[in-house]
């Protein structure tokens, strides 16, 4: 059972280290963040289940998982800490007016989305006045993401990926775009491939996505279909590092054509043409019966308001 001369006074700091450690999903990750040592860290961890008399993470092989209670406090953990940080603006004035409230806009980027389409999606939030939406934006698999959204880090996750049934919280999925998939090269090996597209692709340079995206399983149905066989020049899990090795020449790359635009002008490409028949589909995830903010609303509704 909890002691409860221990309850009547938790201490933050072996809170705030639990907090660390159930975002990072790791010891040794939050230790760096926090610039301590991990056995200092993990004292603090151990003090803190001590002092609630319960366990807050398990060991499943190699991985630290938590427990039911563990996301339970990571939950109340993140209330206090937000209300923290608010308290201190508040009372120093940081805030610039301390009777005015600004809208929390707290999103999650699964890492296989391109963060031009994640730009894209927000757009009704950023139509929104600066001053009156703070902006949080992380980037991190669905599984972290989802952690943070069950503890309220977050109020958004977009993402490319469905949410699996077995998901640790219940949520909302919501569509926000479906977009055709283009395919883009450097000006160069683009003049070369563009006079028989797609026939001329057979044999050229490709940079694809790793195998456990929805795109990548779209493309190798596309080059079965279509006859191409791809010289797979690289095959690379972070997008905006796929997308520089494509402005570099390395060769081609696909990409959602709601991107097409930003892609053209921030990496110096040209658009082949599209991949017939090959969608990228784009969701809005939230919590179950949570209250969204104008903000989420915006980004759920495709409009600002």
């Amino acid at each position: 059972m909890p002691r409860p001369e221990l309850l009547a006074d938790l201490n933050h700091h072996h809170l705030r280290a639990f907090w660390f450690v159930a975002r990072e999903g790791s010891i040794t990750r939050a230790s760096e963040v926090l610039g301590v040592t991990p056995s200092t860290l993990s004292a603090q961890v151990s003090a803190l289940e001590e002092s609630l008399g319960t366990s807050l993470f398990r060991r499943h092989g190699n991985r630290l998982e938590i427990t039911r209670r563990g996301q339970l406090v990571q939950r109340y953990a993140a209330e206090i800490f937000t209300l923290s940080e608010r308290l201190v603006q508040v009372v120093t004035g940081r805030d610039g007016d301390a009777g005015a409230e600004r809208t929390r806009l707290a999103v999650g980027i699964v890492d296989t989305m391109p963060l031009l389409s994640a730009h894209t999606l927000l757009g009704p939030a950023l139509a929104l006045p600066p001053d009156e939406v703070r902006l949080i934006l992380r980037v991190g698999t669905l599984a972290t993401l989802l952690g943070g959204l069950g503890s309220r880090t977050l109020d958004l996750i977009l993402t490319d990926t469905p949410v699996p049934p077995t998901a640790p919280v219940r949520v909302e999925t919501h569509p926000l775009a479906t977009s055709p998939v283009v395919l883009f090269a450097a000006p160069e090996l683009a003049r070369r491939l563009g006079r028989s597209f797609p026939a001329s692709l057979d044999g050229a340079p490709f940079l694809l996505h790793t195998e456990n995206t929805s795109l990548r399983a779209g493309l190798d149905g596309w080059f079965t279909r279509n006859g191409i066989r791809p010289f797979v020049a690289a095959e690379v899990e972070d997008v905006a590092l796929l997308q520089l090795l494509g402005q570099d020449g390395r060769g081609v790359f696909a990409a959602p054509a709601l991107a097409e635009e930003g892609i053209v002008r921030q990496y110096g490409v040209e658009g082949l043409g599209p991949a017939e028949g090959v969608t990228e589909s784009f969701h809005g995830v939230v919590l179950s019966r949570a209250h969204a903010n104008r903000a989420v609303k915006a980004v759920l509704r495709g409009r600002a308001r």
